[in-house]
């Protein structure tokens, strides 16, 4: 099916999206929610299930990402349309898978973005103590929704410029930590990075492969570019492109600074091992024993505002799969009402439930600890269904043309074994809160009944 033949919803008036993003937008977008340096509070938990060898991790995640991000490609040339996996599991599986599949999106896309709210109002809590992070907190809320309500291509415009500061930020680390290589050496071998550093016994595949299953988290985001199908100027062709150069700058991104870090990290891997708490702080305190204090509090300044404009990407995403899931009737309707081409209504309630998340877990000790054990398997289950409607659209429906067997079924289904593998490794309450949202989604299925969505894109 080509694209034109796809049929959007911009005749609708005021339930149409304002396409006004480009290429830049997107891939702005996407780094913003990914974050240039998300590796930074995981470098010890993944340096020590590796074994040391935690650059090497990130090279085969982003491999086993790229299987998605292939789905993604091709599924967002089919349909065009907000609402990501929602729209492509519909059309590929049929209605009700998705529906699943954009229920468990939503778990992803709601509370992502108040973890990065927790994180950004914990770290401006530690700068400015006498103001409590949950004020903090409410307020990256309030201030990122209130750049969402202005509109896509204004937010956008903002989140650049703060996607430049993390850049630069990222860079001043990079040039600090290869003057230092220069000057006084490795603390670890050259390879070690790659290889491991020895004081676990002999590299170990299946630590690396363990490692691989955290490590795929810090990509989770990327993918809410394909939210934004009906607001981007050119085709669908461009949100495929962006995708996939998201995803490759970030796992050049991530293998760098894991390898620089890696070869000044003063702390064996096995001690980290035996010592977890260390791994939280890991790559502050490499910082601080080579560059000095001054890069930690660069690098904890930068997190503080990346965190708050990740949060902004995804609630732009989250807003886009409510309007896409009211307008197909299988939220409430007025979800997909927009104004001036903004969904104004879809964004504000994405808001009030992360906000709602953020402020809670932020006046709790352990707020953090219980958002982030279950985030990530609603994004890991949406991934599944997403490969799922890949091999349904193209290899079982026959719709888009003649089968390309290693594009259409063996990468989906290599796509799927690896999110099945990271969802067997989340942790228990994660597969818990997982499966009760799923059994809510379920019953909210068989209570809609008969009742018809809109037919799928033909």
């Amino acid at each position: 099916m080509s694209e034109t033949q796809t049929t959007t919803p911009e005749a609708e008036g005021e339930r149409a999206l304002r396409r006004s993003l480009g290429f830049r937008d997107l891939v702005v977008y996407g780094l913003l929610f990914i974050a240039p340096m998300a590796p930074v509070g995981v470098f010890g938990t993944l340096d020590a299930k590796s074994h040391g060898a935690v650059a090497l991790v990130y090279l085969v995640a982003t491999i086993a990402m790229a299987f998605t991000a292939l789905s993604y490609a091709q599924m967002v040339r089919v349909v065009p349309q907000a609402g990501s996996v929602f729209a492509y599991a519909r059309v590929g599986l049929g209605n009700g898978a998705g529906f699943v599949a954009g229920w468990m999106a939503m778990l992803d896309y709601v509370l992502i973005p108040a973890v990065a709210y927790l994180f950004s109002g914990v770290a401006m809590n530690a700068l400015v103590p006498e103001v409590s992070r949950w004020v903090w907190t409410a307020l990256a809320v309030v201030v990122t929704t209130l750049l969402n309500l202005w509109g896509v291509r204004a937010a956008a415009r903002v989140g650049f410029l703060v996607l430049a500061m993390e850049v630069v930020v990222l860079a001043v680390f990079v040039v600090s930590a290869v003057v230092v290589l220069a000057r006084d050496g490795t603390q670890r071998g050259w390879l070690s990075p790659l290889t491991g550093d020895g004081t676990q016994g002999a590299f170990a595949l299946s630590a690396v492969l363990g490692a691989v299953s955290v490590a795929v988290l810090s990509y989770l985001g990327f993918d809410a570019i394909a939210s934004f199908a009906e607001e981007v100027t050119g085709g669908s062709a461009k949100i495929a492109r962006a995708l996939l150069f998201c995803l490759a700058l970030t796992g050049v991104l991530f293998i760098a600074q894991t390898y620089l870090v890696a070869l000044l990290e003063p702390v064996s891997s096995a001690r980290l091992a035996a010592e977890p708490g260390r791994q939280g702080s890991a790559f502050y305190d490499t910082l601080d024993a080579s560059v000095g204090t001054w890069l930690h509090d660069l690098v904890a300044v930068s997190k503080a505002i990346g965190a708050a404009f990740a949060a902004l990407a995804g609630q732009a995403a989250a807003g886009r799969l409510l309007f896409a899931m009211g307008r197909d009737r299988r939220l409430p309707r007025v979800l997909s009402r927009t104004n001036d081409g903004v969904p104004r209504v879809a964004l504000l309630c994405a808001a009030v439930v992360t906000l709602v998340a953020a402020v809670w877990a932020a006046r709790r000790d352990d707020g953090m600890d219980q958002l982030v054990s279950v985030v990530d398997i609603g994004a890991l289950t949406a991934f599944l269904l997403l490969h799922a409607s890949v091999v349904g659209w193209f290899a079982v429906k026959r719709r888009g043309g003649p089968v390309i067997w290693w594009r259409h079924v063996l990468a989906p289904v290599a796509g799927a074994a690896i999110t099945v593998a990271v969802v067997v490794e989340a942790s228990g309450t994660a597969q818990v809160v997982g499966a009760m949202w799923l059994a809510v989604g379920l019953a909210v299925l068989v209570v809609q009944g008969s009742r018809r969505a809109v037919p799928p894109a033909p």
